[in-house]
């Protein structure tokens, strides 16, 4: 199986550096161009299923490329980041320092008020991630979701701790590459933002990637 990895497009959350979460926040209109470059780069690419979060910023994203044919699964969603969602980091370090400092300390055990662990978020990716596996061998499969989802589809492919997410930085409207194979999976690209204007802004904040400080 091949799988193409897209982050969605920019939406003014990504744009302000605020905790989006599972709010259902659309594609501002950079995003909307970002997502038309894809399908500019994509437009002879043939792919034998597509895949999408349900939240609007990824199935719109993946409209624009291919208008239609798509799966929305939930598994799919972005991590749930519970009271923190609307909020931006140094609002969450003001108001919540003390569960802020518990999920920096084991963001793989602690959760966000009402939100959701990074373990929890790993055993939905995993199930996706094995469902995919069962029915799409030696076919090549699109994925249009949100960088903490696609940070740890990798890690699971790639047999390495979820915990190692923030290794790899995925910037919005990326394409990233994984191929599976008998003896395991092989990352072929990552964060590939060729296909948009030179004057874009390469990197794109993620929460989850406050490590190498984004």
């Amino acid at each position: 199986m091949n799988l193409l990895l897209i982050r969605h497009g920019q939406t003014n959350w990504n744009l302000e550096q605020r905790f989006q979460g599972q709010s259902d926040i659309p594609l501002n209109e950079t995003g909307r161009k970002q997502a038309a470059a894809l399908a500019e780069r994509l437009a002879t690419e043939q792919f034998d299923a597509v895949y999408t979060s349900d939240l609007q910023r990824a199935t719109e994203t993946a409209k624009i490329i291919f208008a239609s044919q798509i799966h929305p699964d939930p598994r799919l969603r972005e991590v749930h980041f519970g009271d923190w969602e609307g909020l931006t980091y140094d609002e969450i370090k003001a108001k919540h320092p003390e569960t802020l400092a518990a999920w920096e300390a084991d963001i793989f055990k602690n959760a966000p008020p009402n939100g959701e662990t990074l373990e929890g978020l790993s055993v939905r990716v995993q199930s996706m991630l094995d469902e995919l596996r069962e029915k799409h061998e030696d076919q090549r499969i699109l994925i249009v979701a949100h960088g903490g989802v696609l940070q740890t589809l990798i890690c699971l492919a790639l047999k390495l701790p979820p915990t190692m997410y923030w290794q790899f930085h995925l910037s919005t409207a990326s394409l990233s590459e994984l191929a599976f194979y008998p003896a395991g999976a092989i990352l072929n690209s990552l964060n590939d933002t060729s296909h948009l204007p030179k004057s874009a802004p390469k990197k794109a904040w993620n929460p989850l990637s406050r490590k190498e400080k984004s």
